[in-house]
């Protein structure tokens, strides 16, 4: 809920928490979760003006969905969170040492990189 978006009815002072807006060529009046932005063709309303909206004769009023929905958590969620508990519970394994090469020496190392001579 923004504070600077106000109800636009008159005289209303109250925080707006929803959005009208008209689609005359379906002479529906759709009524939303606040807008993003304010729009110059839409009407923001508090609580109490948007439940008691009435829209012309032979007019629809169509009502979207304003609380968020939670589906909770799906197939993937569940099955990436079991491949990770596997995952973390698995032994780990020591890195395989390097086979020594017959008839050389490491002579100098720089981070991964070696220097090897040979006999």
């Amino acid at each position: 809920m923004s504070p600077a978006r106000r109800c636009s009815r008159t005289a209303c002072g109250r925080p707006a928490v929803m959005t009208l807006t008209y689609v005359y060529a379906d002479q529906t009046a759709v009524l939303g979760p606040l807008a993003t932005y304010a729009e110059p063709h839409a009407y923001d309303l508090c609580p109490e003006h948007s439940e008691r909206l009435s829209a012309p004769r032979g007019w629809e009023v169509l009502r979207l969905a304003t609380g968020p929905i939670d589906p909770g958590p799906s197939n993937d969620d569940l099955l990436a969170l079991a491949d990770a508990v596997r995952e973390a519970g698995r032994p780990v394994q020591p890195a395989p040492r390097p086979v020594a090469e017959t008839g050389s020496r490491e002579t100098h190392r720089k981070g991964h990189l070696r220097v090897l001579t040979s006999d």
